[in-house]
């Protein structure tokens, strides 16, 4: 048998301990003939392949990024592009492939499946917002980053009585900003999920001067937006998913408090930095195992198949029932973060 492996959408440390995990136990396990499709849905366009053997996968376990590569390709805005992945798979005698994305990637493996071409999914997004699995890998990553800077950016903000924002991905939940923001200790969190009230925002930090507190640090998803008003977008265009752009809500948030506050405000756009870089051990061994079950599921044939985590079990569900359902932080944690604001 021979088996494929792709990686779509954004990159998320964790991708190459994932493909590791398929390609070793494939081979080793299973006897399979394993075969990299590089830039995600794009190589199966293009016919773009490379060789996946014991030696390719050595050292790949703490590796970020993918050696794969990635794209944010979908074949269903292509004419003929459903096709020409069947006719390339077939080509290349592709038995099945492990597809290892969030919602827009695992949305296209449940279609390709639908018209013939065998797919189990591995759930991959830096912002844990995809739906039946508790956790994806990366995340717990790009929390550590986050709350590293978080503690960073706090003694230069006291020491200068300063309002630091801290831009964070999160395009529509906030579970970064959340869970970073809790464990740094941040003074306001502001979440896609809720939209935010400038003035709320800025008594919270009139409060913490009131009490000699001369400095505050604010952690927002990029996603977040003030009441009755859009996402702030950086540019305007969108991937062919549709997603747009986003970035700049830190700085609006930073112009719009020294409006209000005689506060001088800094922002600081985390950006790529929480995707880059080795996986924390956490995510290294939920990887591994997403990997292992993603090639057992081929194994005994339960395509359409996504694995997932609840608990600390490794489950199955099927695409078709991810694709769009989108996981949103808890509110009961939102409302616990808010004890320590202001």
């Amino acid at each position: 048998m021979k088996v494929g492996v792709l990686s779509g959408g954004g990159d998320a440390p964790g991708i190459n301990a994932v493909i590791r995990a398929v390609v070793r136990k494939g081979i080793r396990n299973y006897g399979y003939q394993m075969i990299g499709i590089k830039d995600g849905w794009r190589g199966l366009l293009k016919g773009a392949f490379m060789p996946l053997t014991l030696e390719t996968i050595s050292g790949l376990l703490p590796r970020g990024g993918s050696i794969l590569g990635t794209s944010r390709t979908n074949p269903f805005k292509r004419e003929g592009g459903p096709q020409q992945v069947l006719d390339n798979a077939k080509e290349n005698g592709i038995d099945a492939v492990v597809v290892i994305g969030g919602d827009d990637t695992l949305g296209v493996a449940a279609k390709m499946g639908e018209l013939g071409l065998p797919c189990v999914g591995v759930p991959k997004t830096i912002d844990n917002d995809l739906g039946f699995t508790d956790y994806t890998f990366g995340f717990n990553t790009a929390v550590h980053i986050a709350c590293e800077a978080i503690d960073r950016l706090h003694t230069t903000a006291e020491a200068h009585h300063r309002v630091i924002i801290l831009e964070v991905m999160g395009r529509y939940t906030g579970w970064i900003a959340l869970e970073a923001g809790i464990a740094g200790g941040a003074d306001v969190i502001l979440i896609p999920e809720e939209p935010f009230d400038v003035e709320e925002v800025c008594q919270n930090i009139k409060q913490r001067l009131e009490r000699g507190k001369a400095f505050s640090l604010v952690v927002v998803a990029e996603g977040a937006k003030p009441e009755g008003a859009k996402s702030i977008v950086y540019g305007t265009g969108s991937d062919e998913f549709g997603n747009p752009r986003l970035g700049g809500v830190g700085y609006y948030l930073g112009r719009e408090i020294e409006k209000y506050i005689d506060i001088e405000t800094r922002v600081v756009v985390l950006g790529h930095l929480q995707r880059g870089g080795s996986p924390t051990a956490f995510d290294r061994v939920l990887a591994t195992r997403y990997g292992v079950a993603a090639i057992d599921l081929v194994h005994v044939g339960r395509f359409g198949q996504m694995v997932a985590l609840h608990g600390n079990k490794i489950v199955f569900v099927p695409l078709k029932d991810v694709a769009g359902k989108r996981k949103k932080v808890d509110l009961e944690l939102y409302e616990i973060s808010k004890i320590f604001s202001g």
